[in-house]
């Protein structure tokens, strides 16, 4: 029995097998996994299942019971009687759920500090489901924002789209980094309009769904200095031969294409520098809220709340 086991274990994918064989026969190559070592010791040798489980163990790596980093809470719902599930982008996780426990009771000391938008340093310790917040402390709450409602929907915008594009405990230092500058130039700069603009070209280059803006997506000739198409189902830009040939291209400004461009190529301050018009400015929402809504398959929910805001009549 033993034999059998010790030969079955070592064969080898001949030419023609493996995981791409013809008539799904699945041979594995090179060297058996862990587990199918313990399987071998359970069934062939018959060792009890509880060293069994001691060996597997000793090779599976253990998560830490506590977890500190830094965080931006994306947003929060209540959860029972008086506590809060938060969503949170951490500095070393990516994006994850945690609750925290009581904070709104009265007397909550965490309260303040696990407000949306808000930088902070958390504690955490992992439950059964979620982690639960043991200790907050506020780095920057970006209070500036919090006193104008078209700010607040500025920073909301960038949260759910960073929300609806990321995926739980994915991490990524470029993209944690992208929402941190962001929320602190909204809640600092006199214009907001640039940011937010910077942050919707460099989130789909992190996401790896960047535009090809220097070539045609059809025929890859240079794009020339002239207005062009925009697919949003082939991801780029189109020449002007092409453009007429695809049925969701839509005419896209010369000026429309330089600023995707430099946004793509710049660092923020270099960005600063090209004045960004009202017209220009429209233009580049109107077609990345097209190309937001053709990957996430819906509508993100804060650009309405934010032409509401603008559409209201100014109290004198």
């Amino acid at each position: 029995m033993i034999a059998f086991c010790n030969s079955w274990i070592s064969q080898k994918a001949r030419p023609g097998e493996g995981y791409n064989a013809p008539g799904g026969k699945i041979v594995p190559d090179g060297m058996p996994s862990v587990k199918w070592h313990l399987f071998t010791l359970q069934v062939c040798m018959r060792v009890p299942i509880h060293l069994v489980s001691i060996v597997y163990n000793a090779h599976m790596p253990l998560k830490e019971r506590t977890v500190r980093t830094e965080a931006i809470v994306l947003r929060h719902k209540n959860w029972g009687e008086a506590d809060r599930l938060l969503w949170l982008y951490t500095r070393k996780a990516g994006k994850v759920q945690a609750i925290a426990k009581g904070v709104r009771k009265i007397k909550s000391r965490k309260a303040g500090h696990l407000e949306p938008f808000t930088r902070v340093n958390l504690l955490m310790a992992r439950g059964r489901s979620f982690l639960i917040v043991t200790q907050a402390e506020t780095i920057d709450a970006h209070l500036n924002l919090r006193d104008d409602l078209l700010l607040v929907g500025y920073a909301a915008y960038v949260t759910e789209l960073l929300d609806r594009f990321t995926y739980d405990e994915d991490d990524n230092l470029q993209i944690y980094r992208l929402l941190k500058d962001t929320l602190s130039r909204i809640d600092t700069e006199i214009d907001p309009r640039i940011s937010v603009r910077y942050f919707e070209v460099k989130l789909l280059e992190y996401l790896g769904y960047r535009p090809e803006l220097t070539n045609c997506v059809n025929c890859a000739e240079e794009i020339q200095a002239e207005d062009q198409y925009f697919s949003i189902s082939l991801g780029g830009a189109l020449c002007p031969r092409c453009g007429p040939q695809i049925p969701d291209a839509n005419r896209i400004s010369l000026n429309t294409l330089k600023y995707l461009r430099h946004y793509q190529r710049s660092s923020y301050a270099e960005a600063t520098r090209a004045q960004l018009t009202s017209q220009l400015n429209r233009e580049l929402e109107q077609l990345m809220q097209r190309y937001f809504t053709y990957f996430l398959e819906r509508n993100l929910n804060t650009p309405t709340f934010i032409r509401r805001i603008k559409d209201r009549p100014h109290q004198s």
